[in-house]
């Protein structure tokens, strides 16, 4: 019954792929295909929450592009999406009377007319939508962390390179912030605090398993196409919040659908770590848990170069702390500060290490990228790297055992059980999708 009954949620939902909630009056310029250099790069945006209004709003603000299509499963968040996606532009005086809406996906990703989508979903969502974008010749900015799983992160960074289109992650710490974690990488990676031994990162803990009772379901609420390929189960305001809200909801606590903090902010953490250790490509080899099975703090990496990351605060700092031979860096969103302070007094030289400039905005060099089909700043391969070391953390914490990793293979060495766990099915019918 509960099988038959989700089939037919998913036909009906399925039904208004080529019906937009709100019907388009009309295009404001010429798709990215060829129509000359002042045609706009079209763009549809899934899943209006309050990530997606952070992210939308620097794209509003581009000369470069145009939102032209705004995608949610819940009824009041897609026209409060619309709603604000009008406001961003009248405020720049520039015309949106095309913009229409979606409540199911596919029917962004279906539209000919739109050059690249952005996925603003829960974690739980972001392969499919991915791999699917990718096919469809799509351009991608994607929310951190990158996936739910090791294996849909290799299946999307395959997705992107098949398909030839400009992937960028949403780690802004590579971009924003002052230019802080850059200025981090750049000192750590030209050696002004000798030779790196140790990485701190003061992150939150590990997810934990989904015990939420059910409730009933809200008007106005496609409960079938939140859950997607996640296990079957009943609603709950906790995971989908009713009406607008103004917090980042709590399905990013819950095994299912998410990494938990590590994940959400160690997505962004761990990222600026394997930038500084130039491990952009790899990972480490080897995952230590702490003693004590109920910590949620103390588990350690190592990779190759004998380098060891710790997963916990040092002397009570968030954020990233770089030990050295010959002194410390720190640095978090509102402060690098060095021990002693004057590695951060004297300016690199010429002969330093520097990273490549990049577009002040993240959102603005992905579409930089898209335009020169460079690779961004943070490219898919970048981003599912970064969130392999998270993924990693959590199983560690998880299976409360040692993990030997091969970051060239992308499998654990001599151990089924974990291995079992880098990809897992998903739900019907979304199984296939991913591989």
């Amino acid at each position: 019954m509960k099988k038959s009954l989700s089939r037919r949620r998913f036909l009906q939902a399925s039904s208004l792929l080529g019906a937009p909630f709100i019907l388009p009056s009309g295009l404001w310029s010429a798709s990215l295909d060829g129509k000359g250099a002042n045609s706009r790069i079209t763009i549809g945006l899934i899943g209006m929450g309050r990530r997606m209004m952070g992210i939308a709003g620097p794209i509003s603000e581009s000369p470069d592009a145009q939102i032209v299509a705004v995608s949610d499963c819940v009824d009041v968040r897609m026209e409060d999406g619309l709603n604000r996606v009008r406001k961003f532009y009248d405020k720049q005086k520039r015309k949106s009377e095309g913009l229409r809406a979606y409540r199911n996906f596919r029917a962004i990703i279906e539209d000919k007319g739109i050059d690249a989508v952005v996925i603003g979903t829960p974690d739980h969502w972001h392969a499919i939508m991915a791999i699917m974008a990718a096919n469809a010749g799509k351009h991608i900015y994607c929310e951190k962390p990158l996936t739910r799983t090791i294996g849909e992160g290799r299946a999307v960074v395959k997705a992107a390179r098949a398909n030839n289109i400009v992937f960028q992650t949403g780690s802004q710490q590579r971009t924003e912030y002052g230019g802080k974690f850059r200025q981090a990488v750049e000192y750590v990676r030209s050696g002004r605090i000798g030779e790196l031994k140790k990485v701190y990162i003061g992150v939150g803990g590990p997810p934990v398993a989904d015990d939420l009772p059910d409730e009933v379901v809200p008007a106005g609420i496609d409960w079938e196409m939140w859950l997607g390929p996640a296990r079957q189960r009943g609603f709950n305001e906790v995971l989908c919040p009713i009406g607008i809200h103004k917090h980042f909801p709590q399905w990013r606590r819950y095994r299912e659908y998410a990494g938990g903090s590590l994940s959400d902010i160690g997505a962004h953490h761990f990222d600026i770590a394997q930038w500084a250790m130039n491990e952009d490509s790899s990972g480490p080899v080897s995952v230590i848990p702490p003693n004590d099975p109920s910590a949620t703090q103390g588990l350690s990496f190592k990779y190759r170069s004998g380098i060891e990351m710790v997963h916990g605060q040092e002397m009570g700092r968030r954020g990233c702390v770089f030990v050295g031979t010959e002194g410390e860096l720190y640095v978090d969103r509102r402060v690098i500060e060095s021990t002693p302070g004057s590695i951060l007094e004297k300016p690199l030289g010429n002969q330093d290490f520097h990273l490549p400039s990049v577009a002040s905005r993240h959102q603005f060099d992905w579409l930089e990228c898209v335009r020169s089909g460079a690779r961004p700043v943070a490219d898919v391969e970048i981003g599912h790297r970064t969130n392999t070391v998270c993924m990693l953390a959590n199983l560690g914490y998880q299976l409360n055992r040692e993990l030997r990793w091969d970051p060239v293979a992308e499998v654990f060495v001599g151990d089924d059980g974990a291995n079992d766990l880098i990809l897992q099915t998903d739900r019907s019918p979304w199984s296939g999708i991913v591989g």
